[in-house]
C-alpha cells in the first residue's frame, strides 16, 4: 500500500470528498490540515491519537498541522453526543489545560511542522454585529438535524442557545485559518461539515474532512474516557501502559492494530485472518499490539522492560521487585480517613471516584484479602508492613511506624 493510500484508507471512517482530497494530496501542493481540540481536560489519551496519528502522516508529507486551542469553545461546551453540556472554563484553566495538551500532542505531531492558533485571535474583537452575520448563514432546523440535538430535542431536554454557538464558532476557525482539510472524530461531522459550508459563504474553496474512528476504551464497549476509566493515557507510564493494553478484549485487537500501529498492509491482513481462523492465540496478539504501542510512546527497551513485568507480575503472578512505597508514621493522622480518600490524597489512584469505582469491583486489597467496601483506614486491620494491590496489576508497600 502507498503513503497515499495509507493516508485515505489506514484508521479512517470518512473522507468528504475523498476524490477532491485525493487530487489535492496528488498535486503536492503544501496544504493547511486542521484540528482544533478544547481544552476541557488537560490529558490526552489513545483515543485522541487516532487522528493526530493521521496528522502526522500529512505532515510526512510536506503539509502544514494548524492546531486550533478552543480557548473560546471551552467556555461553551459541546455535547457530542452526550446528554449534558460541559462545564465552562476560566481562561486561565483554558490555558492551563492547553499547556498540558500541546506538550503531549508533540510526542506524536512534529513540533517543527505544527502551527498553533488560539480563537481569541480573531474571536477577541468580534462584535455583536458580527456574532449576528455569523449565525444568520445557518438555520436552527439545520442545527437541529445534528444526531445529539436531534435525540436531546425529542427526549425534550434542555438545548441552551449558547451550545449552537459551538459549531459556528468551530467553523469559523475554519475559515479564519484558510483550512483546506480538517481532521476529526466522527462524532465531530456536523461542526466539520459546517466549517466546510461557511467557507464557502465566506468566498473560500471548502475544506475536505478526514473522520477517523471513536477508539473504543479497555471496556470493549464505551468510547474511551477518563471518566469511564477506560482509557490508556499518553502519560501512563511504559508498564501501565503496556498493561492497559493487555487488558483490551478481544474484539478490540483488530481495530488499534489498525488505527495506532504502523505494521504493513501484509501484516496486519495475516494478523486478522489467523484471528478469524483462531490460529493465533489473542494473548500473542496483544502481546505485539502492546509492545508496538509502547514501543512509540517511548522506546523498544521501555516496552521490553513493560512485557517482563507483564509476564511477571499478571502471568506468574509474582509481586514487583520495585515496589512503591508509602510510608505513614502516625497511624492516627489516617485512621479516620476512608480508603478511597486515603488511595486519592496519596496519589495512589487519580482520583476519589476512581478508588471508589475500583472498590465496588473487588479490585483492592491489602495483604492478600480483598476489600469489599469503602471502610474507614482504622477498619482495615493494618500491619507495620502491608502489601496494597489496587487494579490489576499496582503493588504498593504502605509501612506505618
Amino acid at each position: 500500500m502507498s503513503k497515499l493510500d495509507t493516508i485515505m484508507n489506514r484508521g479512517i471512517a470518512e473522507v468528504i470528498v475523498k476524490s477532491d482530497l485525493i487530487t489535492l494530496l496528488k498535486d503536492r501542493r503544501p496544504l493547511r490540515i486542521k484540528m482544533g481540540f478544547d481544552p476541557s481536560a488537560p490529558d490526552l489519551h489513545l483515543g485522541h491519537c487516532v487522528g493526530l496519528r493521521k496528522l502526522r502522516q500529512l505532515q510526512e508529507e510536506g503539509h502544514t498541522v494548524v492546531v486550533i486551542v478552543g480557548d473560546w469553545t471551552a467556555q461553551i461546551g459541546d455535547p457530542t453526543g452526550q446528554s449534558v453540556t460541559r462545564p465552562m472554563l476560566s481562561q486561565e484553566q483554558v490555558d492551563k489545560n492547553a499547556e498540558t495538551y500541546l506538550s503531549q500532542l508533540f510526542k506524536i505531531v512534529d513540533k517543527n511542522k505544527t502551527e498553533i492558533r488560539k480563537q481569541s485571535e480573531w474571536f477577541s474583537d468580534f462584535s455583536l454585529k458580527d456574532v449576528i452575520k455569523l449565525t444568520s448563514n445557518f438555520t436552527v432546523a439545520q442545527f437541529l438535524a445534528r444526531d445529539d440535538f436531534s435525540k436531546r430535542y425529542k427526549a425534550n431536554h434542555p438545548i441552551a442557545i449558547t451550545e449552537f454557538m459551538y459549531p459556528l464558532l468551530q467553523a469559523y476557525d475554519s475559515v479564519a485559518v484558510k483550512s483546506d482539510v480538517e481532521v476529526g472524530g466522527t462524532d465531530q461531522k456536523f461542526n466539520l461539515l459546517v466549517g466546510r459550508d461557511l467557507q464557502q459563504m465566506m468566498g473560500q474553496k471548502p475544506q475536505q474532512c478526514i473522520l477517523v474512528p471513536i477508539l473504543v476504551g479497555t471496556d470493549g464497549t464505551h468510547k474511551m474516557s477518563k471518566s469511564l476509566g477506560n482509557y490508556i493515557g499518553v502519560t501512563d507510564t511504559a508498564k501501565t501502559m503496556y498493561a492497559k493494553t493487555m487488558s483490551l478484549p478481544d474484539s478490540q485487537i483488530m481495530p488499534y492494530f489498525e488505527c495506532l500501529t504502523d505494521i504493513n498492509e501484509q501484516e496486519l491482513s495475516e494478523l486478522n485472518s489467523a484471528m478469524e481462523n483462531e490460529s493465533i492465540n489473542p494473548m500473542d496478539a496483544k502481546k505485539t499490539l502492546a509492545k508496538q504501542i509502547v514501543t512509540q510512546m517511548y522506546e523498544i527497551n521501555s516496552a521490553n522492560s513493560a512485557q517482563a513485568e507483564f509476564e511477571s507480575v499478571v502471568q506468574n503472578k509474582e509481586i514487583p521487585s520495585d515496589l512503591d512505597e508509602v510510608s505513614i508514621e502516625n497511624l492516627n493522622t489516617i485512621r479516620n480517613l476512608k480508603l478511597s480518600n486515603f488511595l486519592a490524597n496519596f496519589n495512589l489512584v487519580k482520583s476519589n471516584s476512581e478508588a471508589r469505582r475500583l472498590i465496588d469491583q473487588n479490585a483492592v486489597s491489602i495483604n492478600n484479602v480483598i476489600v469489599k467496601e469503602n471502610l474507614n483506614v482504622s477498619e482495615l486491620h493494618l500491619n507495620t508492613t502491608n502489601l496494597l494491590k489496587i487494579g490489576r496489576n499496582k503493588y504498593v508497600k504502605l509501612l506505618i511506624n
